[in-house]
């Protein structure tokens, strides 16, 4: 299912709350620097139209939630979609995620990472491109507090199992834990976009959680 056209951003609107750019941060960054605040931080990777930024930030106000996203006009949306709701807790970077892990995000201070419907990379010669390899879990690990989260969903059952298998190998992180499949009470109930048209096209949807332990 390849993505659809965006909706114009409203010219008018200010971005500059809710966007940044990777290239802002040093290694020295911490989140106080972007939110004013010191609060439990949850990374989502690959936030896509921001739909899981914006519901995760109106249901945890008490949290702050950062967004990393490669593609330009996706982040964008995204930055107006939560400047649209003035929400004060969630932000938008454009940039490569790996980076963001391996070289910005701080050992032990991430509470949770969310990672949704990540690429596939179909072909097997382009298996090696899949976000969730080994050393991008390794900088997971490193960057959760004890007892921190990673959320995994797919639709891709090949994905989703060889991920696990190398998980219970290689990464020390407990689970998987189940995730069950909850009702959807409107058109936006859903984690992301992408399982909203999964989900609206009878098709599977493969959710896993973890601890590090």
């Amino acid at each position: 299912m390849g993505r659809r056209a965006l909706r114009k951003i409203d010219p008018t609107l200010d971005l500059s709350g809710h966007f940044c750019e990777l290239g802002q941060f040093t290694p020295s960054w911490g989140a106080q620097d972007l939110f004013g605040r010191n609060a439990p931080l949850e990374v989502e990777v690959g936030s896509g139209k921001g739909l899981f930024l914006e519901t995760a930030s109106l249901a945890l106000p008490q949290h702050d939630f950062l967004g990393i996203e490669v593609s330009h006009k996706y982040a964008r949306f995204t930055a107006a979609r939560l400047a649209r709701r003035s929400l004060p807790n969630a932000r938008i970077v454009h940039g490569d995620g790996l980076r963001l892990f391996r070289e910005i995000l701080p050992d032990r201070g991430v509470a949770a990472v969310h990672v949704y419907f990540p690429d596939p990379w179909w072909k097997k010669r382009h298996r090696k491109r899949r976000l969730l390899s080994e050393p991008f879990l390794e900088d997971v690990v490193r960057v959760l507090v004890p007892h921190g989260r990673l959320h995994f969903w797919t639709d891709v059952k090949e994905y989703f199992e060889t991920t696990l298998d190398l998980i219970a190998r290689k990464i020390p992180l407990e689970g998987p834990f189940q995730v069950p499949e909850q009702s959807a009470e409107h058109t936006l109930d859903y984690r992301t976009h992408f399982e909203r048209r999964t989900r609206l096209h009878a098709d599977p949807v493969y959710r896993s959680e973890f601890v590090k332990l």
